[in-house]
């Protein structure tokens, strides 16, 4: 049996010419068109990392002006209220009236606190908790020494002070 010679058949030659010129012909066209997308790829690419920069320039001076607003905001702060609880006034069989009563005593020293800036509160802290320590209570007829537990320091400064019988 004999393999029949393909360059005597013209229609094989032509089919595979045919497909050998279509193969280089689309592999061409296939470099072009890839190349044309890979070039506007390339184009977006760096458009896009213009903007990016440019974006991330102004969000950077956007924060820059935002923590310096923020810092002056913060020390134009002042107190408008201040907030007064006593922890262990249970401890010592309390009513709650009489518990409320020394709160708005201590509150009442207190008031000269409201519209002053936070800031300047907060750097006389030390001052302020020895005014409070020092302040004795009578409740009930019994004299109470206050200790101070707790004191935050924002618009409404909150005080939490335990009671000390003398």
């Amino acid at each position: 049996m004999r393999v029949p010679q393909y360059h005597h058949v013209r229609t094989w030659l032509r089919f595979f010419s045919g497909v050998v010129i279509g193969a280089v012909i689309s592999w061409f066209v296939f470099l072009f068109m890839y190349g044309v997308m890979q070039e506007k790829q390339i184009q977006k690419i760096n458009e896009q990392q213009k903007l990016i920069k440019n974006l991330s320039d102004k969000n950077d001076i956007w924060e820059e002006d935002f923590e310096r607003l923020n810092e002056e905001t913060e020390k134009k702060l002042k107190i408008q209220d201040v907030q007064i609880s006593i922890s262990n006034g249970r401890t010592f069989h309390m009513d709650h009236l009489s518990i409320a009563e020394a709160e708005d005593a201590i509150r009442a020293d207190l008031a000269s606190l409201i519209t002053k800036d936070v800031e300047t509160i907060y750097k006389g802290r030390s001052l302020l908790k020895k005014a409070i320590e020092n302040k004795i209570l009578d409740i009930n007829k019994r004299r109470y020494r206050l200790d101070v537990a707790e004191i935050f320091f924002y618009t409404n400064m909150k005080i939490e002070v335990r009671l000390v019988r003398l």
